[in-house]
């Protein structure tokens, strides 16, 4: 597992988780591409080095090139984000799901008719989409958070002075662990919606193996406090054995679920935390055709996927089977396809690749890139692969090369 532990200790916000994303590796011309895919020549991402009391940071700078960008309704931005491929497209759409709902709350209107201001504007579409496309370049597989800092006193907004935490970032903290941490607003709206809709609380930085840290920094530079958003990246260590741990599977009978929602349903329990998501058609009583959600988890996970699972079904009930996972130890390779990469899985028995597979998000990504057919670069891809060494029978030393997932 390629995880990501975010420390908003002292506070977050879209630009400074981004600033640390980019400050820990991720391609800024990637996540430039990923933006202009959704609002062409509007915005033009920069970093800088900076550094906040004393403690060096990338400053991520967003420069709106178009005059007087437009207020957007929900219904706009979604239809903006609708041309992003993949899990980078689906985690924008959750991001601002979870403002539209918040804002919808605090304003008493339907979501739908939402008016997101300062929060809709090019640079914050800019934000959201630029981290979810700098998570998926880095590869990561889950993401949690430690306890946010949200503020104190008092902030300006169009509809005045209100206190902080502004009204939206409260409701979007619900069940998160939070404190002041501080003067000021030192947690966006945006900032707590990435966090909300990609991430899980988790206060102790859990148990892995460190690959780098990211440093986003904040606008200010306060005296005695670094404003800062920290990241650190790595691979978890899993408890117990490698190759078998314990696991729960969490199930759930659906009949009344519009079919069209289940891609979507599927892809959000999978960025939540879920090992594994899957339906199975089934008849229910009075012969009604309908479908078993089931999602495999570890059991620190249970309690936050069974709160998803209400959230994104018609459910009214989740009964809960124990399992033993036992998981073949795998990595990830790139390799080239016509000047650009192709992410691989090997799994490997007994030190022995057993399996090579192309992922497919990857290869989608590549074939688009390319105006090529899916199956032609996914046929290319295993070619490359092979090429490069990595096929059936291949003994693989302990310490093998690529990032573990």
């Amino acid at each position: 597992m390629t995880h990501l532990w975010i420390d908003p200790s002292a506070g977050v916000a879209g630009d400074m988780l981004l600033g640390a994303l980019l400050d820990a590796g991720a391609d800024l011309t990637a996540v430039q591409g990923a933006i202009d895919s959704v609002v062409a020549r509007s915005v033009r991402l920069r970093v800088e080095a900076v550094t906040r009391a004393g403690q060096r940071a990338t400053k991520a700078h967003v420069d709106v090139l178009v005059d007087d960008p437009p207020h957007r309704t929900w219904r706009t931005v979604r239809g903006l984000l609708d041309g992003l491929p993949g899990a980078v497209g689906v985690s924008a759409q959750a991001v601002f799901e979870r403002l539209a709902r918040a804002e919808g709350h605090v304003h008493g209107i339907d979501p739908e008719q939402v008016h997101f201001h300062e929060v809709g504007a090019l640079d914050s579409i800019a934000d959201v989409v630029g981290v979810c496309a700098a998570v998926a370049d880095l590869g990561v597989t889950s993401i949690s958070a430690g306890a946010v800092a949200l503020g104190s006193g008092q902030v300006r907004v169009a509809h005045g002075t209100i206190p902080v935490p502004v009204p939206a970032v409260a409701q979007l903290a619900l069940g998160w662990p939070v404190s002041a941490g501080g003067d000021g607003e030192l947690t966006t709206p945006t900032g707590m919606a990435l966090l909300a809709a990609l991430a899980r609380p988790e206060p102790e930085l859990p148990a892995m193996v460190m690959r780098t840290v990211g440093v986003g920094a904040g606008t200010r530079d306060i005296t005695g406090r670094a404003n800062v958003t920290r990241i650190l990246l790595g691979d978890l260590i899993e408890k117990g054995s490698p190759a078998t741990s314990a696991a729960l599977i969490l199930q759930a009978n659906v009949d009344d679920l519009d079919p069209r929602l289940w891609p979507g349903v599927l892809q959000e329990l999978l960025i939540s935390g879920a090992d594994d998501v899957w339906l199975t058609p089934i008849l229910m009583k009075k012969g009604r055709p309908a479908h078993t959600l089931n999602v495999l988890c570890r059991p620190e996970r249970a309690d936050g996927l069974r709160d998803r699972m209400y959230d994104l079904t018609s459910t009214i009930g989740v009964r809960q089977v124990e399992a033993a996972k036992h998981a073949l130890r795998r990595f990830f390779v790139d390799v080239d396809v016509d000047g650009g990469p192709v992410s691989v899985k090997i799994a490997l028995r007994d030190g022995v690749v057993s399996q090579v597979t192309p992922e497919f998000d990857s290869v989608a990504a590549r074939a688009a890139a390319l105006s090529r057919s899916q199956p032609d670069v996914l046929r290319a891809a295993e070619l490359a692969a092979r090429a490069a060494g990595w096929h059936q029978g291949v003994v693989v030393p302990p310490a093998a090369p690529g990032r573990t997932g």
